[in-house]
């Protein structure tokens, strides 16, 4: 008998998405004064712009550049709180 199920990974966020997932991923870049504007859920051209200050700042290849992959999304929770 299983207590739990399997964990679902992070999903991997582009331009182009939305969401509340969206919405955290601004809300931590804010925390960081890396996203300057309203946090609406949008993944767009200002969000993908912060995505890839945030990732060069910080040295981040293993994710493609302006894409909320894996590495930076691990990079990025270990700097921040949850909105």
């Amino acid at each position: 008998m299983r207590d739990s199920a399997p964990a679902t990974p992070d999903p991997v966020l582009r331009h182009g998405d939305q969401g509340s997932e969206v919405t955290e991923l601004q809300l931590r870049l804010s925390q960081l004064y890396f996203y300057p504007g309203k946090a609406d859920g949008v993944f767009g051209h200002r969000l993908e712009r912060s995505v890839r200050a945030y990732q060069s700042s910080r040295g981040i290849s293993a994710d493609e550049p302006g894409v909320y992959g894996p590495a930076t999304r691990a990079r990025l929770e270990s700097e921040t709180t949850e909105p």
